[in-house]
């Protein structure tokens, strides 16, 4: 099964941080899932790392590359019908980068790990 990881599930999982349930430890180890990262989170980590509210190795993305292939993730491109699934999302959520990781798992037909309960509401199928 194809996983779409959301941001802070994947910061949860690279620092050991004991926010990541169980629940979430499972999923995201589980070997039959093929886990992706989206070009979104990495750029809203760069984001809030530059703005000083998370801190990251600099420079930060050879680290970030490091942590995406020792964690066994793909880097998720944004493309065109993610940007179309985009345009047709509803309000639900106001966070950019996290409408476009939605507009992602439900053009991917991908499962979305998130703790995010907003994100719940949207028509995709999260764990």
């Amino acid at each position: 099964m194809r996983v779409l990881v959301d941001t802070q599930i994947f910061l949860w999982a690279i620092t050991d941080d004991p926010k990541l349930s169980a629940r979430y430890r499972t999923s995201y180890s589980d070997p039959s899932h093929e886990l992706y990262l989206s070009m979104a989170s990495i750029w809203e980590m760069l984001v809030k790392a530059g703005i000083g509210k998370l801190p990251l190795p600099q420079p930060a993305i050879p680290y970030l590359l490091r942590q995406m292939e020792k964690n066994g993730l793909e880097l998720l491109p944004i493309r065109t019908s993610h940007l179309s699934a985009l345009e047709r999302l509803p309000p639900l959520h106001r966070d950019p980068f996290d409408r476009m990781l939605v507009a992602q798992a439900k053009a991917e037909s991908m499962l979305m790990l998130t703790s995010d309960p907003k994100i719940k509401g949207y028509d995709i199928s999260v764990s």
